[in-house]
């Protein structure tokens, strides 16, 4: 575990200063802008790293569709990004890890922002072992059933979604072999998934998830409520019903859920997080302390943006590739 140094401002506690356009966790047109320098990059170091090579070697490939759904009525998209040695071994079956998006992006988010040039020179490298990652759209939803029951992600993404990629591509369906992962809005998915469903998640991991250990208290009708609304969506009701935010919370499904018991657990956040998630996840890191549950948890330089997440989305990659390979024990 590691544990940096906190900085100046509590959760949420610029609420009332931000503007709209702020709440936009990451912005699609920085990631697309990013994604593009950090292409170029990569290029270079595989360029310098690899011009000896003789001869190529296997590469992914990424596949963009849709799965069906009864429960929420319509079909949903998702990106699947395959190993290398997908296609070379017909027999195999690998791991898997979910990918939730932040709030507002899609299942091609992390395809279009440069993530998957991350995940290939890893491959490349053989920095991480071969296994597959799964991105679902999912909007604004927070990954949970909405208040008024019109989207229950929650229900689709269990009963639904990983049934289907399970049984369409060929995945050792078991617990230790099957991750989640995500960054804003989808790391408070992934965390919320991996303590409200361990007995299905081997490993988690979250890169500047939403975490807010008590919201502040605003008045109804106020501009604070309404800023409020927009950074979480109205999946936990319009008005927001803080109510339904708490049971939801990952803090509550720690201090009343099941205990993970052998679940791997990461998570990390920039010390300049405009949303103050970073004093959340200090908070969960000090709960999950006291509860005794082992986790590896940092503080790093940095703000809510693509720049901090592909710089720590490697290292998210390869403590998920460490769970599902374990290296053997040594006397």
């Amino acid at each position: 575990m590691s544990e940096l140094v906190r900085r100046r401002a509590g959760p949420l506690s610029r609420l009332g200063a931000l503007s709209f356009a702020q709440f936009s966790f990451v912005s699609p047109a920085f990631w697309r802008a990013a994604g593009l320098v950090l292409f170029a990059v990569l290029l270079s170091l595989a360029s310098a790293t690899g011009a000896a090579s003789a001869a190529p070697p296997l590469a992914g490939r990424t596949e963009c569709r849709t799965a069906p759904s009864k429960i929420l009525g319509h079909p949903v998209p998702y990106c699947v990004f395959l190993p290398p040695s997908y296609d070379a071994d017909k027999e195999r079956k690998f791991p898997i890890l979910y990918f939730l998006h932040g709030l507002g992006e899609n299942a091609q988010t992390l395809l279009n922002a440069g993530g998957w040039n991350i995940i290939e020179n890893l491959w490349e490298q053989h920095q991480i072992g071969d296994f597959l990652i799964v991105s679902p759209a999912a909007d604004r939803s927070f990954y949970v059933n909405s208040l008024d029951g019109h989207v229950r992600y929650e229900d689709f993404f269990i009963h639904e979604f990983l049934p289907f990629i399970e049984t369409h591509y060929r995945i050792h369906a078991v617990r230790h072999e099957r991750g989640v992962t995500g960054i804003s809005m989808g790391g408070y998915g992934a965390l919320r998934f991996a303590f409200r469903y361990p007995q299905l998640f081997g490993s988690v991991s979250a890169h500047s998830a939403a975490l807010v250990a008590k919201l502040p208290e605003v008045q109804a009708s106020s501009p604070q409520q309404e800023a409020l609304s927009r950074m979480l969506g109205t999946a936990f009701g319009d008005p927001f019903d803080r109510a339904y935010w708490n049971r939801n919370n990952p803090f509550t499904l720690v201090e009343n859920g099941a205990r993970p018991e052998g679940m791997k657990i990461y998570f990390d956040c920039g010390t300049e997080d405009q949303f103050g998630f970073d004093a959340g996840a200090q908070t969960f890191h000090e709960l999950l302390l006291a509860k005794k549950i082992s986790h590896e948890f940092h503080l790093y330089p940095g703000g809510h943006d693509w720049i901090y997440f592909a710089e720590h989305f490697p290292a998210s990659l390869e403590f998920h590739s460490q769970a599902f390979f374990p290296a053997p024990a040594t006397r």
